[in-house]
């Protein structure tokens, strides 16, 4: 569908960020539109780029030909992330898998107790259980839950307790690692599984990003500032470690003085990654998501027909019908750690709950869906075997310790920094941390 550029969300900053409606299937990030740079749809350059990096990987130790440890959407993530630099993306992905391994992530994740994991996921962005028009997963993340007190009892927590059985070096701090295991339910359930969901434009094409909502209605620029800490050290975390698993991201709700504060924000980012960031007015929000989502999958809250509220499970689409098949008299997804295997000799997927119930491994069949996409024709021109396909579709399931974007306890630890500082001190804080070089630096391997 087409749609008309809609009006820019204006700020008292006197700054404004375009909220442009475009096609459903075109990209925010490439003249020639999504899903241009993705798997299958490689230009010449890019198709050699991926050759040559596949090639650097593997002379230099970390990727493995012979059943690779990561596929190539993974791959072609780095390579869309750094621009098609060889040389750039294989120092971001050797980054990610030292962090990885330092962090035991894989086993974090496997292994993780389901109370922590529903700590982190009612707090952070929440799959909708829905997809844009493109098929790529719907999540929704409403700041406001992020109070200074709520974080740093959060991390306390997450510092002093055992919540998995992965060992990690302390490169990263304790009270951030559960909320990686919530990008490894993106990458290793939600995209694998949409994939596999074929009534959605581009279905030969896997799914490796996210659209995203995110709510700052209700937000004071005390909270805001409280949180500075916490979110720049996620934000670096994950740009770093989970390139290009965002596409769009739009911003409701946003108060007066948020110009202010996303002149400070939009640095902890790519520029790339700013470039798909869309701050949406009152008036723009129905109007313009609907633009890139089916109504009957936005939230009423947002304009649209969906009955959910922020800390659901995902709701199931009718659109499943006659594609998921559950198991146990379960007509839904639990939470906690999910992962996908292949059965049926590699023609089919089951979905498995993992992680620890009150120190109890959980290791439970949710559903089986039926494979509908495999990676194109190799280079020798043959077609992938179902058969002999491995159970990863687009996450990275090595132990993979970081180099970048280093977050320390005391630096993630929260006060209530705003406590006898005005209002207009706070601005004029945000507004130096915004102007000067570096003052909020972005790692330099760090893009969404």
């Amino acid at each position: 569908m087409t749609a008309e550029p809609a009006p820019a969300a204006s700020t008292t900053s006197g700054t404004s960020v375009a909220a442009t409606r475009v096609k459903s299937s075109a990209s925010t990030r490439s003249q020639l539109g999504y899903p241009s740079g993705h798997l299958g749809h490689l230009s010449e350059h890019e198709a050699e780029a991926l050759a040559k990096f596949k090639d650097v990987l593997e002379q230099r130790g970390v990727w493995k030909r012979d059943a690779a440890s990561h596929d190539d959407q993974t791959l072609l993530r780095y390579l869309r992330a750094r621009r098609w630099a060889v040389d750039d993306a294989y120092r971001q992905f050797k980054a990610t898998e030292d962090w990885r391994r330092a962090n035991n992530i894989d086993t974090l994740y496997r292994t993780i107790d389901l109370e922590a994991y529903e700590q982190s996921r009612r707090l952070y962005p929440q799959w909708t259980g829905r997809r844009d028009r493109r098929g790529i997963p719907l999540y929704v993340f409403e700041i406001k839950k992020l109070d200074s007190k709520t974080v740093a009892e959060y991390e306390r927590l997450g510092a002093q307790s055992t919540f998995s059985d992965a060992r990690t070096d302390g490169s990263t701090a304790p009270g951030l690692l559960r909320l990686f295991a919530l990008y490894e339910n993106l990458t290793r359930f939600s995209q694998p599984f949409c994939t596999q969901l074929a009534d959605r434009e581009h279905p030969d094409v896997p799914v490796t990003m996210s659209t995203n909502i995110v709510d700052v209605s209700g937000v004071g620029l005390r909270q805001f500032w409280n949180l500075k800490g916490h979110m720049q050290a996620a934000s670096q975390l994950a740009t770093a470690h989970y390139p290009e698993t965002l596409d769009r991201i739009f911003i409701v709700g946003a108060p007066v003085f948020f110009g202010t504060v996303w002149g400070w924000i939009k640095r902890w980012f790519d520029p790339m990654t700013v470039s798909k960031i869309f701050v949406l007015g009152p008036h723009e929000v129905a109007p313009t998501l609907e633009a890139f989502v089916d109504p009957r999958n936005i939230p009423r809250k947002y304009g649209g027909q969906l009955d959910f509220s922020f800390g659901q499970l995902p709701v199931p689409d009718p659109h499943w019908d006659g594609v998921v098949a559950w198991e146990d008299g379960r007509s839904a997804f639990p939470s906690g750690p999910l992962l996908w295997q292949d059965v049926d000799d590699g023609r089919s997927m089951a979905c498995v709950a993992l992680g620890k119930d009150k120190g109890v491994p959980r290791n439970v069949r949710v559903c089986t869906v039926p494979k509908t996409w495999w990676p194109p024709a190799d280079e020798d021109g043959d077609k992938a075997d179902p058969a002999t396909e491995g159970t990863q579709t687009n996450g990275q399931l090595s132990e993979g310790t970081q180099t970048t974007a280093g977050a320390t306890a005391d630096d993630a630890a929260q006060t209530d920094e705003a406590d006898g500082i005005t209002d207009g001190e706070i601005v004029e804080k945000l507004r130096l941390a915004g102007d000067e070089n570096g003052a909020v630096p972005v790692a330099p391997t760090a893009a969404a």
